[in-house]
């Protein structure tokens, strides 16, 4: 077997190698969701009990402000699809394109949590933080452990923009923009399902 033969079949090799390591991480990664998953549902679950429980305080109906909330929802549903564009940059090889809409979807995500620390905020300086009720504190848990993950996901983004400016589309990197593709489209859904359960009924009761 020639040398050049043998170098093919190692490069061959090598790249057969990347992409059964990156399958690997993503179907990990894949079972972590699965565990955030039971952690969601579980918050669902103590807030639906409780919800009720307002200790003779404010109920959904006085606090939630829902064309305030509708504007957060839709710029998480915006940075999803700035992230989904910045997969198809990732795919067609374009390093300036992933990080533009990377940072994009950062934006994104920043206003969410800005507009969410102010509506907390809003809630804690009139009395109503998560020692008012029972209500309360499911509804700080569950959306504030939301926005901790949003949080942690922003910071991810900074890292893979960081990444990716000083190693390029690597095989590694790719993995790990793959990665964060299902962890953000994953938050995108339990927010859907935050807005309708939480905001949504909550206004309507």
């Amino acid at each position: 077997m020639s040398t050049d033969t043998l170098t093919n079949h190692n490069a061959a090799h090598a790249e057969h190698g990347h992409h059964d390591a990156g399958g690997t991480k993503v179907f990990g990664f894949w079972i972590y969701l699965m565990s955030d998953c039971i952690l969601f549902a579980s918050l669902f679950a103590t807030y639906a009990v409780l919800v009720n429980g307002t200790a003779g305080g404010p109920t959904g109906a006085h606090l939630f402000k829902l064309d305030f909330v509708l504007v957060e929802t839709f710029l998480l549903l915006f940075s999803s699809i700035t992230y989904g564009m910045a997969m198809i940059a990732m795919n067609k090889g374009k390093v300036a394109g992933v990080n533009l809409w990377l940072f994009l979807t950062f934006l994104f995500g920043l206003g969410f949590i800005g507009m969410e620390l102010f509506e907390f905020h809003e809630f804690i300086s009139e009395g109503f933080g998560p020692d008012r009720s029972a209500f309360l504190s499911s509804f700080f848990a569950l959306v504030g452990t939301h926005g901790l993950h949003v949080t942690a996901g922003l910071v991810w983004i900074i890292v893979m923009m960081i990444q990716v400016s000083k190693f390029g589309l690597t095989a590694t990197n790719k993995t790990r923009l793959m990665c964060l593709s299902l962890f953000w489209h994953f938050l995108d859904v339990v927010w859907i399902c935050v807005f309708t359960v939480v905001y949504l009924l909550g206004a309507m009761s």
